[in-house]
């Protein structure tokens, strides 16, 4: 069996002060439960109400993050380009940007490189193939989502 191109290891090192993955109009993330126990924690609200305040739904019901009302990009992306959760954010933007649909084609990943600025620095460091697989099954989990909160 042949192991996908990226196991080698792929070069990247998040910008400081980039946030260009997040400013992205139309953007969505999809979030796993524990997205929102870990993003209610953070705002020190119940996850029903943080949902209730934070979040949209798909047409086929499941939670994403909200985008702002007036630019359509992140709700926690301040005017600084800097993520105001960014110790709690949603396991997809976590996984950025090895996600499933960026790795699947010369063609998606191309223009992946050409979008992220950690990905053309020569300087970062190099993500070996293990640890891209674990945030390649992150985002698709993430994309599987959830339509009912549950405590259990």
């Amino acid at each position: 069996m042949a192991f996908p191109w990226w196991m080698e290891g792929i070069q990247f090192e998040c910008k400081p002060d980039c946030g260009k993955c997040c400013d992205e109009p139309g953007g969505i993330v999809y979030l796993k439960p524990s997205d929102a126990e870990r993003l209610a924690l953070h705002h020190g609200l119940d996850v029903e109400e943080w949902l209730d305040r934070d979040c949209d739904r798909t047409i086929d019901g499941r939670f994403i993050l909200k985008s702002d009302s007036v630019t359509d990009i992140c709700i926690y992306l301040d005017e600084n380009k800097k993520c105001t959760v960014y110790q709690a954010r949603p396991s997809q933007c976590k996984s950025y940007p090895f996600w499933a649909e960026n790795l699947r084609s010369d063609r998606s990943w191309n223009k992946t490189v050409t979008f992220c600025p950690g990905l053309q620095d020569e300087q970062a460091i190099v993500v070996d193939g293990n640890q891209i697989r674990v945030k390649v099954i992150e985002d698709q989990e993430a994309m599987k989502g959830f339509r009912k909160w549950s405590k259990d």
